[in-house]
């Protein structure tokens, strides 16, 4: 018979899934697997062994490393939660959890599963995943160029410099080949032709940047509101002050999608100078004392605000309408 009210909490790293089983209000039964094909079938043998077959599974959202995990344990029937780490860690310090190893944190998210109950996760779909891959391919391919131009910058052998010019154009290449693959990616699927078009009319947004967008959130719309996707990216102001005590910049929460951030930073400073309502709004700011960075993040924010209501509406930018800033 199966035993009812079975939670299992995984902690997701690149190499290692640690497993915590919570069931029939005994203590957690931990193990460690493997983070690869043969590991995750060997989880799925366990749990089924552990008569847990209708367990409620939660792990945190880790980009690619949990991606394989959450697929094979919803094909296998269960029911599966993706959970932002910020909820997480919020519910740990609400616990007073002080100690942490990755035995411990999947307790602590089969405990958050088991009391909080998270809303249950499905499959993206396989077109977004596709385009999302070549969209940190590019990324991954950016960051390495700036690391061997900075080699250059530095690099006394003239032997050595001829390698990493040699290397930096064929990095360019490929650079300049997988942006137009991602281009010609988005024109042959209709839904995202239609919400690309619908972002680069907003004054800050390229092409390129639009679709970096679309390739990091499978679907802005989904969020209830414009602040929970700012707060999915991080970009929600962090207050930091106590009484009169605590005075300073306010910086933005970053519990959130790092690399929803990354994409939002070159078009942000294009939305500071061009944007007729963000460039206008970017010099208040300023003028009020605000940092460079501050005003940055604060432009970002609603840049991504602004993305989230033209796809939210079906209507491109409208220069005459503002939205305030969550």
């Amino acid at each position: 018979m199966e035993q009812a009210a079975a939670v299992v909490g995984i902690d997701v790293s690149k190499a290692t899934l640690d497993v915590a089983l919570v069931q029939g209000g005994k203590n957690a039964e931990v193990r460690q697997y493997a983070n690869d094909a043969a590991g995750v079938k060997a989880l799925a043998t366990w749990l089924k062994q552990r008569r847990a077959r209708e367990a409620h599974v939660c792990l945190e959202a880790t980009g690619t490393y949990g991606d394989a995990v959450a697929l094979a344990l919803y094909q296998a029937g269960y029911r599966v939660s993706v959970v932002n780490p910020a909820r997480i860690k919020g519910y740990g310090q609400s616990q007073l959890k002080r100690n942490k190893t990755d035995r411990l944190d999947a307790v602590l998210i089969a405990d958050f599963c088991r009391t909080q109950q998270p809303e249950l996760w499905t499959p993206p779909d396989p077109v977004w995943l596709e385009l999302r891959a070549m969209a940190r391919h590019l990324v991954d391919l950016k960051s390495m160029r700036q690391q061997e131009k900075n080699r250059l910058g530095v690099e006394t052998s003239t032997k050595v410099q001829e390698v990493l010019e040699a290397h930096i154009t064929f990095i360019d290449h490929q650079i300049e080949d997988l942006e137009q693959d991602i281009q010609r990616f988005i024109d042959q699927h209709p839904d995202l032709k239609r919400d690309r078009e619908l972002l680069v009319s907003i004054p800050g947004l390229s092409d390129l940047s639009a679709s970096l967008l679309l390739a990091e959130v499978p679907d802005l719309r989904a969020f209830g509101s414009a602040r929970q996707l700012v707060a999915f990216a991080g970009l929600n102001p962090q207050q930091r002050t106590s009484g009169s005590s605590v005075r300073g910049q306010t910086p933005l929460s970053k519990m959130g999608s790092p690399t929803l951030r990354r994409v939002l930073y070159m078009p942000a400073l294009a939305a500071q100078r061009f944007n007729p309502i963000l460039a206008p709004w970017a010099a208040q700011l300023k003028a009020r004392g605000k940092s460079k960075m501050e005003t940055l993040g604060a432009v970002m924010r609603k840049l991504l605000v602004l993305a989230y209501g033209v796809l939210k509406s079906g209507q491109p930018f409208d220069p005459a309408f503002s939205t305030a800033a969550p």
